[in-house]
């Protein structure tokens, strides 16, 4: 691998990551119009409504009256990330990317663990809906550190560092990867919506050394249970698409690739 490929993923992560809070304040402060508003509802171009899903049905089960705006924006955004399949959300747009992934660099600690514990999140998933019912608010939008994190940055930050800092310190100093692996219900609503997902990690089986660093650097390691042993995409939806598996990978066996391309696992094929 060249010097120059190493990261690219991590690069363009960070720029949309980026450049999405950069549009978002720009809106607020200064009027610009490409994108208008926050994560929970905003405008692409003054005319696309933009709404997360996630939100929405909380704001669904607490009985809310919803705009149409609203409900098309959900759908939009819905839409968008089931083609795109897989959690692309959580390591393309997601603010609190930035933050667990500095806690788990600072960490240091790149081995593989047991994928026990991840079926929380699920859990959280339906205890958002349900609480968001019984209270009448939307559950996970109150205590979000995601939603505290991206409000705080484009309207001032309060009281949410708080939230945030625990975050960070938990997947610092308790478990790595933490809260997206095992905590977040926004992270199983996304893996649920890109099930079906077309844009998938290719794994070549016959470029394979069977190093193992892409295992080590994947924050859902378990995906990656066909490296090594088989051709095919990686089909699991807790995948988060974020190419860090590619970036490492010196053997060129792993790859983008649409699902149309790589529906089949053959051993030993390509």
């Amino acid at each position: 691998m060249t010097s120059l490929a190493i990261g690219k993923y991590v690069v363009l992560r960070r720029f949309v990551q980026l450049g999405a809070l950069v549009l978002l304040f720009g809106g607020r402060a200064f009027g610009w119009t490409i994108l208008r508003g926050d994560l929970s509802h905003s405008q692409l171009l003054g005319v696309v409504p933009l709404s997360d899903p996630f939100a929405t049905a909380q704001l669904l089960a607490a009985g809310g009256s919803l705009g149409a705006d609203v409900l098309i924006g959900a759908v939009v955004v819905l839409a968008v990330y089931a083609l795109l399949g897989g959690r692309t959300f959580c390591a393309w747009v997601c603010p609190l990317n930035l933050v667990t992934d500095l806690a788990n660099r600072l960490r240091g600690d790149e081995d593989p663990q047991t994928p026990s514990g991840r079926s929380i999140r699920f859990w959280a998933l339906g205890l958002s809906l349900v609480l968001s019912a019984l209270t009448g608010v939307a559950a996970f939008e109150a205590v979000s550190p995601i939603g505290m994190l991206h409000r705080g940055l484009i309207f001032g930050m309060g009281a949410g560092w708080f939230f945030v800092a625990a975050v960070f310190l938990f997947d610092w100093a308790v478990r790595r990867n933490g809260f997206c692996g095992h905590l977040c219900p926004l992270g199983a609503f996304h893996s649920l919506v890109g099930r079906f997902g077309l844009l998938r990690v290719r794994h070549v089986h016959m470029n394979c050394t069977d190093c193992g660093l892409c295992v080590r650097v994947c924050p859902e390691h378990q995906v990656l249970e066909l490296v090594g042993k088989a051709s095919g995409s990686v089909l699991d939806s807790q995948c988060t698409n974020c190419g860090r598996c590619i970036d490492v990978c010196d053997d060129q066996a792993l790859r983008f690739d649409f699902r149309r391309n790589a529906l089949s696992i053959r051993t030993g094929g390509s």
